[in-house]
């Protein structure tokens, strides 16, 4: 069994905040997947299923983003599962929009839901580090992070969403490589008819090569024995 926890803070509000893309990631794979209902339990909203061969809980912790983790330790002692079960789909200021890391254990890099968990269930569960990009200053982060995406980010963030989604039972089968290989396969395969109309670029025309010095010379002194041949001849015409 695996425990997939998407990190946000609850209320319609903070729906299509840029905090708030773990909340989207789950839901979007609980909608693709056909499973539910949503209901209430460990301090947050969760729904269960089976992606694959291997049985799944959703969470989303209600407790708001600095509390996450009461939520999720709840869940584990209920469960019986251990860390090593978790997967926490988050949002990442340190990648750029649309990137997307897994990564085991590390540093919170300054995430308070990530904070919390770790003070809860211990630092040796995955993170799934979905990417938002930084804002530039540091002063302007919360700001950034408790703001919708915007309307332009739809174009990257909706196909994310969804290779997410249809890669999930890699995740809840452990393989963590095949599913970032599956989503980053999904998201080329939008790209590749762009590509391919993109205009091929102009062929510049060589320029002949520019003469050698030597055979310059030769040149010019082959031309005055022509002359001077043309010109005995003539004279030896004038003789006969």
């Amino acid at each position: 069994m695996k425990l997939f926890v998407g990190l946000g803070n609850p209320g319609s509000d903070y729906a299509r905040h840029r905090h708030n893309v773990g909340f989207m990631a789950v839901e979007r794979i609980a909608e693709r997947h056909g499973l539910g209902p949503w209901r209430r339990r460990f301090h947050g909203r969760v729904c269960e299923g089976r992606l694959g061969g291997e049985r799944v809980v959703l969470l989303e912790p209600q407790t708001y983003m600095n509390e996450s983790g009461r939520s999720v330790a709840e869940a584990l002692r209920y469960l019986e599962i251990g860390e090593g079960d978790v997967y926490v789909f988050h949002d990442e200021l340190d990648l750029v929009p649309g990137k997307l890391r897994v990564k085991t254990g590390g540093g919170n890099a300054g995430h308070n839901g990530l904070r919390s968990i770790s003070a809860h269930i211990g630092n040796e569960y995955a993170r799934v580090r979905i990417g938002i990009g930084h804002p530039g200053s540091k002063d302007a982060v919360i700001r950034y992070v408790l703001h919708d995406f915007a309307k332009a980010d739809a174009a990257w963030l909706e196909p994310l969403l969804d290779a997410m989604a249809d890669a999930a039972p890699r995740l809840a089968a452990g393989d963590e490589a095949r599913f970032l290989t599956d989503v980053a396969r999904a998201l080329k395969g939008g790209d590749d008819k762009p590509a391919e109309r993109a205009a091929s670029p102009p062929v510049k025309a060589e320029k002949p090569p520019a003469p050698h010095p030597a055979g310059e010379r030769q040149g010019k002194r082959a031309s005055a024995l022509a002359e001077n041949l043309k010109r005995w001849l003539k004279g030896q015409g004038r003789e006969s």
